[in-house]
């Protein structure tokens, strides 16, 4: 069945993030590979620095969240945060995904409808929760092109994930970090790491060691912001219902459903949020529950995460959508202000597409 096959992934996933934490042998196998990787990054950068593939810069002002460390980091809940606070600042924001697990391939915006499959279930929660333009597609100068053609006001893109995609010049890196920081200090796949730490600089992308580094854990470190995830206080089902978090305490079937990186961490915040789950499944990241109905998932009062919600209610309507709030402190925004004042300072002069 697929669901028996999508439990043995998910198995798998939990299983390699717990080894980068250390260095088995498995782990030293799989060094070589990680040489290769390591490689064929440098080589790609190199191509960028010697001018041989092109750098896109953009007379908008760029900002990138994304991490360096595979395996989750909490980026979409940074975007919907960074977002929010410049749209409540007056500011024009669009945002530009590569749509991870769409079934298609064009350059399109993200409707507030749009078919789950086509987009992809982070653009399209993106899209839904933070009322900015939200563009798709394989390529992310010509996703923002796009959304340019379409909204010319905006001023200011965010582009979810990208850090190592060198093609879109960034006027402001915002770099997830998780708790469990960086792991074996492997590369992938031996290690969770995406690429070097610390991070080489490669000034005609604008990447520089200045990034704003976000940690999820309670304390940062000089230089560092923490932040927290936390569960919000309202659950709410595909017909806009919605129910307090503390009203399902006296559930004795409640099921929690994840198909995310960690999916053990939603449990957990679950659990000590005061609800007693009966069961759980945790599903592979970007799972799209293909070939399940409502029944495959038992009698259980289900709940989710927003970015499952989006593809689980297309056959669970009735499953409690669980938000996922990122709690960043006032320093990290006043320090995002000032990056962005000094990059669009110096974008006035510059034409789109330049």
């Amino acid at each position: 069945m697929r669901s028996g096959a999508d439990a043995m992934r998910s198995l798998a996933s939990q299983l390699l993030l717990r080894a980068w934490q250390g260095r088995s042998l498995g782990v030293w196998l799989l060094l070589p590979v990680s040489w290769l990787y390591r490689l064929i990054w440098q080589l790609r950068r190199a191509m960028f620095a010697l001018a041989w593939r092109r750098v896109e810069r953009p007379a908008v002002c760029v900002v990138v969240v994304g991490n360096v460390v595979a395996g989750g980091a909490g980026k979409t809940p940074t975007v919907l945060s960074v977002v929010a606070h410049l749209r409540a600042q007056g500011g024009s924001v669009g945002i530009i995904s590569k749509g991870y697990g769409r079934s298609e391939s064009t350059t399109k915006e993200v409707l507030i409808d749009a078919p789950v499959q086509t987009v992809g279930d982070e653009a399209l929660l993106l899209r839904q929760r933070s009322g900015a333009p939200v563009f798709v597609g394989p390529s992310r100068p010509g996703s923002l092109k796009a959304l340019l053609s379409a909204y010319p006001q905006t001023r200011i893109v965010v582009c979810d994930d990208g850090l190592q995609d060198y093609s879109l010049y960034r006027d402001v890196e915002i770099c997830m970090m998780h708790e469990d920081g960086l792991g074996n200090g492997f590369m992938l796949p031996a290690g969770p790491l995406r690429e070097p730490w610390p991070r080489k600089p490669l000034p005609c992308a604008g990447v520089n060691d200045a990034q704003l580094l976000i940690v999820n854990s309670g304390v940062a470190l000089p230089g560092q912001f923490a932040t927290r995830r936390s569960l919000g206080p309202v659950a709410r089902r595909a017909d806009g219902s919605c129910c307090t978090l503390s009203s399902l305490q006296a559930d004795p079937a409640l099921k929690a459903v994840a198909a995310i990186a960690r999916p053990d961490q939603f449990f957990s915040m679950l659990q000590q949020a005061g609800l007693t789950l009966a069961a759980r499944e945790a599903l592979p990241d970007h799972a799209d529950f293909a070939g399940r109905d409502r029944a495959s998932f038992g009698t259980y009062t289900l709940l989710c995460t927003e970015k499952d919600a989006v593809k689980l209610w297309a056959i669970a309507p009735d499953a409690w959508a669980v938000p996922l709030e990122q709690n960043l402190d006032e320093s990290f925004y006043a320090a995002l202000d000032a990056r962005i004042a000094v990059a669009w300072a110096g974008r006035l002069s510059l034409p789109h597409g330049h």
